[in-house]
């Protein structure tokens, strides 16, 4: 079982250069889990990819309505006091943004404070790297 950070899922949604290395993550272990903010992260993504002009209108509703229909079907972790919890204590150690330091403290909520043997999919750097600190094994696109 894998916990899925937003940076791996927004190239589920639109191409991307990592999109088929991530869709292969998901042919192989398609238990999907993550942090119950995810899905509002990962539309605040396409909404910027949409400012920018790197999808119009129409790339725009399809990726909303693919988050949709893969978020019908992921699990969350949604224990917002203990994941908040963690995420403070992770912040002392780790040059995390908050943010990240909530999908970083999800995923140690959901494996039970046990990383060890436990796969965090993340493309972003700085989780990446506190990620692997903390135990995980980090499946990502170098």
């Amino acid at each position: 079982m894998r916990f899925w950070d937003t940076s791996a899922i927004v190239p589920l949604l639109v191409d991307e250069a990592s999109t088929p290395t991530v869709r292969r993550w998901l042919r192989e272990d398609q238990t999907v889990t993550v942090w119950a903010l995810t899905r509002t992260e990962a539309f605040s993504a396409l909404c910027r990819r949409h400012r920018e002009g790197t999808i119009d209108a129409v790339g725009l509703e399809r990726a909303r309505t693919k988050l949709s229909a893969f978020a019908a079907h992921w699990l969350e972790v949604d224990d917002l006091i203990e994941v908040r919890r963690h995420a403070e204590r992770l912040l002392l150690d780790h040059p995390l943004r908050a943010a990240d330091a909530l999908q970083l403290a999800a995923a140690w909520h959901w494996a039970s404070g046990r990383s060890r043997r436990r796969e965090l999919v993340v493309l972003d750097g700085p989780l990446r790297e506190a990620g692997a600190a903390v135990g995980f094994t980090v499946v990502t696109a170098r």
